[in-house]
């Protein structure tokens, strides 16, 4: 009625009269059972276009009970049972099934390697590297143009198979008490000379020796747990250096009163170096921290003893609503930082401001409040910055010689609903953002998405390139969205460099004037897929299939872009949590390459009418009453508006916790830098720890998991990366996609690796802590490999 597939009514009708027929003693009933068994696998091949794994829901329960049927009936016979003789047809079309779902596991569909010819040269046609990482890896991306490349080559496609676990050191914080089901650290440590510094979900930094794996120092912030907003998470630390770096504003150097170290057995530092090296960081209840990188003391001379209160200026919050979960970045000697404010609580949020703090004060050097453009420093006493505007939660990117700091924006503070929002809002969510590093001036913006209603906030660090063009070189930068598309711009200027074109997208919902009449869509690249259709579908049997195809039917969906609705729930593809995340793009300037681990996820959501939310107890973090449990799945109050929002990102059946959708749930594609050709592309993510009701399946077959994280490629081809749900550190090859090397990890692997040298020798390392949204195991481990 639904207008869903014929095939379930007939079938469902056929079995019921093979039923009746098999107890009435009746030969012929088999042989229903016999046609349906065969009809069903030839229509479960057209329909997945031979995919074995689509198949899965079709056929498994059609073939269980095909085959206890061949194994019982001979029996019921033999002991005088309803059938006096063994039909041959269902023995026949049951063997005929199981041929066609193995023909269709061995040529693979869908989910086989997709490879390209590729039609530029083995390098990039003049492509070179704008800023590599090579001994160390001073920044979340290796370097501030976060290619996550590095020029080491002492491990290759030859030898990569005899890396061996150098060491493993645990940082010891660990959820406990009101932290448990809350971590996610999704750190990257830093390599800066003879030290690594490794920072824990809490905030807890470690300088640890790169060689050996031991401990040096430790500084703790002492983050009270009721700071954490969706996850514990300190994805990294920044490093600066005054002794090179361009000073905005010289000051002398920092003075201790006496040489006392911190808790190590470091040697004592003298005073007039103290601070000549830091590391600075922000943490979950919203302080700018900076610390001696030699010894771990707090710098005295930075803010009031070395911190600076995030909390000035924002008015109303409370813990857990305003955090720091992103490094800084550093650009000429200016600390730019954004923070993440907690997503659908209310339009009244705090800010989403941007400071640029002095490296070696601490010192607010100026703002940008887009809802206020002519402010440059805090606001007076009794005002605060403008509220409920978008934020930066990730990681931005940094160019010194042009002095620009790149930042890619969230959305505003309710991200379903728009109609409220100013017109400041709407020109910078969801777009790349320029900065001047040294005013706070915006240089230029790029927008992903115009008046977004669907949570597409700028997720993906951005990646700073030369690019081929015209015969030289432009200075681009390189940009992934949520929805998949990938951008080149001048990043000079934030023009395209490759083709966008605007549009038109699904029209209606509760915002029909709202709602812009199209988007911009890159025709260079996109790693979204084609539109979901109820074939789609997927769970462990045909009965939970059937569940998510009248889920689908039920629902609003036209494709991309759907709008918001209230009266039934609407289909968001991709997800919030589809294609490119914090992971961020990895870039091989060498061989011309762009690696991208994706997500390929739909959202099953629907806008609640505020009466309807506030009869459930919804309420926000400010409110009374916000831990209250409602019957819900994730969601947002999003006070000021008139709905809250009910977000499923996990969209599944609910008797086995499948997901709806058929897999690859993710990906790994190598794109052409030069042509946007892709190379190869494969389901990223074996199914070794996921399965039915939660229960592992140990089948290594790359299935394509969820996953979060992203990748380091080195100058030798080799890329490594962990990100998929497995908990497996993997090792590839970047021009086949082959996995070279992969070894279990001691928790899950949803973090960025991390590469280096020392005393002559190339390791490879990774943060092994889980992540509670994931689902995968919590760890405090730091694992690094290196050769024989």
């Amino acid at each position: 009625m639904l207008g869903g597939s014929p095939y379930y009514l007939i079938a469902g009708l056929l079995y019921l009269l093979a039923a009746v027929m098999l107890f009435q003693g009746r030969v012929a009933g088999t042989w229903i059972v016999a046609l349906v068994t065969l009809a069903t696998a030839i229509w479960a091949w057209w329909e997945t276009g031979g995919d074995g794994w689509d198949m899965v829901p079709r056929l498994s329960a059609t073939m269980v009970l095909a085959v206890m049927l061949c194994i019982w009936l001979p029996r019921l016979r033999n002991t005088g049972g309803i059938v006096r003789h063994t039909p041959w047809a269902l023995p026949v079309a049951t063997l005929a099934g199981l041929v066609i779902w193995g023909a269709a596991f061995a040529t693979g569909g869908e989910n086989n390697v997709v490879t390209a010819t590729r039609s530029s040269t083995a390098q990039a046609d003049g492509t070179v590297v704008a800023d590599a990482s090579g001994e160390d890896w001073q920044a979340y991306g290796g370097t501030n143009a976060a290619m996550r490349y590095s020029t080491l080559t002492q491990i290759t496609s030859e030898n990569v198979g005899d890396l061996e676990l150098v060491w493993e050191y645990h940082t010891g914080d660990m959820p406990a008490g009101d932290t448990e089901g809350k971590y996610s650290p999704e750190n990257t440590p830093l390599k800066v000379g003879d030290t690594i510094y490794v920072c824990s979900a809490m905030g807890i930094i470690t300088a640890v020796d790169p060689v050996s794996g031991e401990e040096r120092w430790r500084y703790d912030p002492a983050v009270a747990p009721q700071s954490i907003p969706y996850g514990a998470t300190c994805r990294g630390v920044a490093y600066f250096d005054a002794t090179t770096a361009t000073a905005p504003n010289p000051t002398d150097d920092a003075v201790l009163p006496d040489t006392e170290t911190a808790e190590s057995d470091s040697q004592p530092v003298l005073a007039g170096d103290i601070c000549s090296t830091t590391i600075i960081y922000g943490t979950l209840d919203a302080r700018l921290i900076a610390i001696d990188a030699a010894t771990g003391l707090p710098c005295p001379e930075f803010g009031d003893a070395g911190e600076v209160n995030l909390l000035d200026g924002l008015g109303e919050t409370v813990p857990g609503w305003y955090a720091m979960t992103s490094p800084p970045t550093i650009v000429n000697g200016i600390a730019v930082l954004g923070a993440q404010v907690k997503d659908g609580q209310a339009e009244d949020a705090p800010s989403g401001v941007i400071r640029g703090y002095d490296a070696r004060t601490g010192d607010l050097a100026w703002v940008w409040d887009m809802g206020a453009p002519d402010r440059t420093g805090a606001p007076a006493e009794g005002d605060t910055y403008t509220r409920g505007t978008p934020n930066m939660w990730t990681i931005a990117a940094g160019d010194d010689d042009l002095g620009l700091v790149y930042l890619p924006m969230g959305n505003s503070s309710v991200d379903y609903y728009g109609s409220n929002r100013s017109s400041a809002e709407d020109e910078f969510s969801t777009s790349l953002v320029a900065l001047d590093a040294a005013t706070g001036g915006v240089a230029w913006s790029f927008q992903t998405v115009h008046n977004d209603l669907w949570d597409y906030d700028l997720g993906s660090q951005p990646s700073l390139v030369d690019f081929p063009a015209n015969g030289a070189t432009v200075p681009a930068i390189i940009l992934a969205s949520k929805q998949g598309d990938i951008y080149v711009l001048d990043r000079e200027t934030g023009e395209p460099l490759t083709g966008v074109e605007e549009r038109p997208v699904p029209q209606g919902g509760v915002e029909p004037d709202y709602l812009s009449p199209t988007q911009p869509f890159s025709t260079w690249h996109s790693l979204a897929r084609a539109d979901l259709t109820e074939a789609d579908m997927w769970g462990m049997t045909v009965f939970d299939q059937l569940y998510c195809r009248i889920q689908f039917r039920q629902a609003n969906y036209e494709g991309m872009y759907t709008p918001p609705t209230s009266d039934a729930h609407w289909i968001q593809y991709p997800g919030y949590n589809g294609g490119s995340d914090w992971g961020s793009l990895a870039i091989d300037p060498e061989r011309g390459i762009i690696l991208a681990n994706y997500n390929d996820m739909p959202n099953y959501n629907r806008l609640v009418p505020r009466e309807e939310a506030d009869a459930l107890g919804l309420r926000a973090i400010n409110e009374p009453d916000s831990e209250g449990k409602t019957s819900l799945g994730e969601a947002g109050a999003q006070k000021g508006s008139p709905y809250a929002i009910d977000v499923n990102a996990g969209w599944r059946v609910p008797f086995t916790g499948l997901l709806c959708k058929e897999p690859p749930y993710g990906g790994l594609r190598a794109i052409d830098l030069a042509t946007g050709e892709t190379l190869w592309d494969h389901p990223f993510g074996t199914a070794r720890r996921n399965g039915p009701w939660g229960i592992p399946t140990f089948i290594p077959a790359e299935l394509g998991t969820p996953n979060n994280g992203g990748a380091v490629v080195t100058a030798a081809g080799l890329a490594f990366l962990a990100a998929a749900t497995d908990n497996l550190f993997r090792a590839v090859d970047m021009t086949t996609g082959e996995t070279l090397w992969s070894v279990v990890l001691p928790a899950g692997g949803q973090a960025n690796p991390f590469t280096y040298e020392a005393d002559g020798r190339q390791y490879i390392g990774i943060m092994a802590g889980g992540h509670h949204f994931m689902e995968t195991p919590v760890g405090d481990s730091v694992l690094v490999w290196a050769l024989p």
